[in-house]
């Protein structure tokens, strides 16, 4: 495995994002296809490293599940445009480029590669995973969907998401598993409108590039480091915040997409999807709670050395982020009165 400088990276941060717009601008499956495959080669640089042996078994996981799914995808588009031309089998077809495109993204039930490569990779190629990563295959699936499979495919997410990381003790797995339940949550925005989807999912990215700059900075991995260092008060409170915000607890910012959401799904008689998304997210905000109870309540007098200093612009733009996150609320109570 090769050593990339900072300037190459750049260059293939480049094609990646560049790659994301080839495939959703392509009028073809085919140009789809080709821009999924860029952006997969320019990935795999970027979270490869000669130096971390989990981010080298992570790249080539990567690699190998998604190049399963693109042959999957490939193979389906070829036999749509020369085999099924003249018969009629656009659920079939449908179903398969769907699962498809749902592996790609990490979704359930196609979710076995997620949380593992999730544990090889560093919080900035995490970040991108799990935002930029997910654009390209969801824009493609809203062009071509299959109504009741994806409807199957949310009660899977919210359900493999939420209990999935009840038994977690791996910070970054913690962080996957609650991607793939807002993942269902995604996936039927954008069923909805693609307004919608953008708006869910830009404050999905806003909240979650937060909990990473924490980690990132706090150099934290696992959840008993954060009883263990002697963290500040005020990161713990800002820590606690952004953990209830991102749970979609009221009256923070992360509540307010998904009471969009449940407004939407009450008015159209959804009621058995709306009782799972509100069961599963509770059980969200429950290991939410877990993690912040321990690190408010619990002391470990054998490491009090491990100080962890932070800049004042660190500390000062934590506050400013959980102040939005505070008083976003107060929006969203005019945006529906």
């Amino acid at each position: 495995m090769y050593f990339i400088n900072n300037s190459s990276k750049m260059f293939f941060t480049f094609i990646l994002f560049f790659s994301s717009l080839i495939a959703i601008s392509s009028n073809s499956w085919f140009g789809c296809w080709i821009g999924l495959e860029i952006n997969l080669l320019s990935f795999i640089p970027l979270i490869s490293s000669p130096f971390n042996l989990l981010a080298s078994e992570a790249s080539l996981k990567y690699f190998l599940t998604q190049s399963i799914a693109s042959i999957n995808f490939l193979f389906i588009i070829l036999l749509k445009m020369t085999l099924f031309k003249n018969f009629s089998m656009d659920n079939m077809i449908s179903i398969m480029i769907n699962s498809s495109l749902l592996m790609k993204m990490g979704s359930a039930p196609f979710h076995f590669w997620f949380p593992s490569i999730v544990e090889g990779l560093s919080w900035m190629n995490n970040f991108i995973l799990m935002t930029w990563q997910k654009i390209t295959p969801m824009i493609l699936l809203s062009y071509y969907f299959n109504k009741n499979f994806l409807y199957l495919m949310i009660i899977f997410n919210i359900m493999i998401g939420a209990i999935g990381g009840l038994n977690q003790t791996s910070l970054r797995k913690l962080m996957a598993f609650s991607s793939i339940n807002n993942l269902g949550w995604m996936i039927f925005s954008i069923m909805i409108s693609e307004n919608l989807w953008i708006f869910y999912f830009t404050l999905y990215s806003f909240l979650i590039s937060i909990m990473f700059l924490f980690f990132f900075n706090l150099n934290m991995f696992f959840i008993n480091q954060l009883f263990i260092n002697n963290i500040p008060p005020l990161i713990k409170m800002n820590l606690l915040i952004n953990f209830l915000s991102l749970g979609g607890l009221p009256p923070f910012l992360g509540f307010l997409p998904k009471w969009i959401m449940i407004n939407f799904l009450m008015m159209n008689k959804f009621y058995l999807i709306t009782f799972l998304f509100v069961i599963f997210s509770l059980i969200i905000i429950f290991f939410y709670i877990r993690i912040i109870y321990s690190c408010f309540m619990m002391n470990y007098f054998k490491m009090k050395w491990m100080k962890i200093y932070l800049k004042n612009n660190f500390i000062w733009m934590m506050n400013f982020l959980s102040l939005i996150s505070i008083s976003s609320m107060i929006l969203s109570t005019f945006l529906f009165f």
